[in-house]
């Protein structure tokens, strides 16, 4: 999904929540760099999924999704100084695929 779009959910998420007296005070910066890092968590879950289902399985199928899915990983990771060991590390194993 485009970057806008996800954020816009996110945010009617938050405020939704907020209604419903789920959340105390909000806080679109916080939920957004929330959000972010459980997405870069999850992909990368996802990501050594598909190379165990490969691996240990047998099932190439999901190969072809890791690109797009560590795509997304690097590009979380670029816009967070915290995250940049974690951005170079993965993009210096991208640029060695990819020469």
């Amino acid at each position: 999904w485009p970057k806008e779009q996800v954020q816009v959910w996110a945010l009617n998420y938050l405020q939704q929540a907020a209604d419903a007296g789920v959340i105390g005070e909000r806080d679109e910066a916080q939920l957004l760099q929330w959000f972010d890092w459980m997405g870069v968590q999850r992909h990368l879950k996802a990501t050594g999924i598909f190379a165990r289902l490969n691996h240990r399985d047998g099932k190439p199928g999901y190969l072809l999704d890791i690109p797009r899915t560590l795509s997304y990983v690097v590009d979380v990771t670029s816009r967070y100084p915290e995250l940049q060991l974690l951005n170079d590390f993965l993009q210096q194993r991208i640029d060695n695929i990819n020469p």
